[in-house]
């Protein structure tokens, strides 16, 4: 076999094998038959594991620039966070949040340069 038909089956082994692993990952939860027993504090702890990823996710991107807090209030994120958790908590609406907080941020950030 040459160099390229190694390299070749290589790669075909690569893809087989992240092809292999998706799918058993993705379907972990449909193999057995009956629904695995969790403890009453694991099934209530599991309830706030999207919050807490979704928060993991955004607070370094809000409260951090180039991996140090931000220590200035010259920074469009911190009045786009302000009005945007206000409007959230007066009217409960995800699509008017991110619209509200948009709207803060865009002028300041391109407008002013903060």
């Amino acid at each position: 076999m040459s160099a390229e038909d190694w390299e070749l089956l290589y790669q075909l082994t690569a893809i087989v094998g992240l092809t292999v692993i998706t799918v058993i990952t993705r379907a972990f939860f449909m193999i057995p038959k009956n629904e695995l027993p969790l403890p009453d504090w694991l099934k209530r702890g599991l309830k706030y594991a999207p919050l807490a990823a979704l928060t993991a996710v955004i607070a370094p991107e809000v409260l951090m620039t180039q991996g140090h807090l931000i220590t200035t209030v010259l920074d469009a994120r911190i009045p786009a966070l302000v009005c945007a958790t206000l409007y959230y908590f007066k009217k409960r609406g995800i699509l008017g949040t991110i619209v509200v907080g948009m709207a803060v941020y865009l002028p300041l950030h391109i407008g002013l340069g903060w």
